[in-house]
């Protein structure tokens, strides 16, 4: 994540609707953060490369490329920055497929601006928070929780904010069976049938970068009808 150049947080909008992002800005400079806007997505990721941001706020609907290809590009060039991703749908599907992608976290408009800003707030309390288990051991892995790094092999490999989350449930949790209705409650505070697939899909890639052999892993053990649990 590339830091500001003020003392203030950065916060890049990514917005198409002028009422919105004005509206946005204002509030977010209210709330002392330096606030960027931008309706395209190409100039956004453009944005975020040239001058930087401590988080990404991103309309779903844009007019030059879709929301999903825009987190999708942010992830592979930043992938620690947050995201929270704004859409005025509200089906469980799209929610799940942000998650997938990269968003950390998801807003359905219309939608108030105390929730948006305290959404913030949590996401920069938990992301820049001390913790005594800062470096947590995975088998080989060393994992620097509070940088967002993972150490294998002498290789140094980013970690998203919600796969330090995740890891950190998990070795709350160490030994212990955590279902995936758990983890999606704690973790990205969605509920409902059919959401599992993600929780799936995230283990996963996460797995690629924790096991010595993704394809048979000892550390990050399924639970068959129920969910993970971490082995040391």
């Amino acid at each position: 994540m590339t830091a500001a150049p003020s003392s203030r947080r950065r916060i890049l909008v990514i917005e198409d609707e002028p009422d919105i992002a004005r509206g946005l800005r204002d509030a977010l400079e209210f709330e002392q953060f330096e606030a960027a806007t931008t309706g395209f997505g190409r100039e956004g990721i453009k944005l975020l490369r040239e001058r930087g941001a401590d988080l990404v706020i991103l309309d779903l609907m844009l007019p030059d490329m879709n929301g999903f290809a825009v987190c999708e590009e942010i992830r592979s060039t930043h992938p620690v920055v947050p995201i929270i991703m704004l859409t005025a749908r509200s089906q469980e599907t799209d929610k799940i497929r942000g998650l997938e992608v990269g968003a950390d976290d998801y807003v359905t408009k219309p939608f108030s601006i105390g929730e948006l800003v305290a959404r913030i707030n949590a996401i920069f309390r938990r992301l820049f928070r001390t913790n005594q288990d800062d470096v947590v051991q995975v088998g080989a892995a060393t994992i620097h929780l509070n940088k967002h790094e993972l150490v294998r092999n002498k290789k140094t490999v980013a970690l998203s904010f919600y796969e330090v989350e995740l890891v950190r449930l998990l070795h709350e949790r160490a030994g212990q069976p955590v279902t995936r209705e758990e983890i999606l409650d704690k973790i990205w505070g969605v509920t409902g049938h059919g959401s599992s697939r993600s929780v799936d899909n995230f283990v996963v890639k996460l797995r690629k970068k924790i096991e010595e052999n993704a394809a048979k892993p000892r550390h990050i053990v399924t639970i068959y009808g129920t969910g993970y649990k971490l082995v040391l």
